[in-house]
C-alpha cells in the first residue's frame, strides 16, 4: 500500500522546513509528500524547493492565489496530484513523532478513518523546537499541554482504535488519514468553504455519511504543534450553516469539490 503525506500551510516557511525535516526522519517514509499551499509566498517556495533537492522521495507543490483562507481547496488542488493509496493530512505546523506514519499505516483499516491528536507546545517551546534540532517532546517535556498525548504506547493504541464511532467531536485534519478512493468517492472537501472553520468537519460528516466509521488514533502517531496566534474566525457562522445543511440532508457528495482539478484522465488539471 503507497502512501501520500499531505501537509496544508500557509506563509509559515521557518515551521514548514522543521515539519519537512521530521517528515523525512520517518522510520517509515511515505512514498510521496504533497505540500497544499494557500498562497504563500516565494520564501515558502524556496523552502519547498531547497528540502527537494536533498529529499529521497517526490514533494511536489500544489498552490494556489492567496484569496482569503482556502484550506479546502488547497487541500483539493493537492489530493489531485497525490498518488497514493492511502493519504495521511497534516498542517504545516506539525512536528512529527518518528513512528507516525508506521502507526498511520499500522491502523488504516478498510472502510475507516483514523483521527488523531496533538501535543501542544509553548510559544517559548515552538521557537525552540523551529530554531534547534530538539528531539521530539516526551511526557514530561518543558513547555507543553495536553502531556498525555506525548505517550505513545502501540499495545493500547490498537485497542483503543478497534471501536469505531460515529461523532464529529474534536475532528481535525491536522493529524488525519484514510484511503484515497474514499476520498474522491465524496468529491473531497467543499471548495465553497472560505476562512476558518468546519470545512474539516464537513468532510468528515460526508464520510460518516457514507458509511464510513470514524477510529482513534491514541497513544499513537504522535505530532507536536508548533504555537501560533489564532487566526480571524469572522467566517464560522456562515460556514457553520454550511456544515449544518450536510446534515440535514445526509449529504455524502461535495457538489464543489476534488473533481474540479482532476482532468478525465485522472491527472491533476
Amino acid at each position: 500500500m503507497t502512501c501520500t503525506l499531505l501537509i496544508s500551510t500557509y506563509n509559515r516557511p521557518d515551521a514548514l522546513q522543521r515539519v519537512l525535516q521530521s517528515a523525512l526522519k520517518q522510520t517509515h517514509l511515505p512514498d510521496e509528500i504533497v505540500i497544499a499551499d494557500d498562497g504563500s509566498g516565494v520564501e515558502t517556495r524556496k523552502t519547498i524547493e531547497a528540502v527537494r533537492k536533498t529529499s529521497p522521495i517526490p514533494l511536489l507543490h500544489a498552490w494556489q492565489p492567496d484569496e482569503d483562507f482556502r484550506a479546502a481547496m488547497a487541500r483539493n488542488r493537492a489530493l489531485a496530484m497525490s498518488r497514493g493509496d492511502y493519504v495521511v493530512m497534516i498542517d504545516g505546523d506539525m512536528l512529527l513523532h518518528p513512528e507516525f506514519i508506521h502507526d498511520h499505516l499500522l491502523l488504516a483499516r478498510e472502510g475507516t478513518f483514523l483521527q488523531g491528536g496533538r501535543i501542544l507546545l509553548s510559544p517559548e517551546e515552538t521557537k525552540k523546537m523551529i530554531e534547534t534540532d530538539n528531539p521530539f517532546p516526551h511526557l514530561f517535556s518543558p513547555g507543553i499541554s495536553n502531556r498525555l498525548n506525548a505517550l505513545r504506547l502501540p499495545i493500547l493504541a490498537k485497542l483503543i482504535a478497534q471501536k469505531g464511532s460515529q461523532t464529529l467531536k474534536g475532528i481535525r485534519t491536522c493529524n488525519f488519514s484514510l484511503f484515497r478512493k474514499d476520498i474522491l468517492r465524496v468529491n473531497g472537501f467543499d471548495n465553497r468553504f472560505t476562512g476558518w472553520g468546519r470545512e474539516d468537519s464537513e468532510f468528515a460528516a460526508r464520510l460518516l455519511h457514507s458509511g464510513l466509521r470514524r477510529r482513534e488514533l491514541k497513544f499513537a502517531a504522535l505530532a507536536a504543534h508548533l504555537y501560533h496566534p489564532e487566526v480571524t474566525r469572522r467566517s464560522l457562522a456562515e460556514n457553520d450553516k454550511r456544515l449544518q445543511h450536510t446534515l440535514n440532508r445526509r449529504c455524502t457528495i461535495a457538489v464543489d469539490g476534488v473533481n474540479r482539478f482532476i482532468d478525465p484522465d485522472g491527472g491533476a488539471q
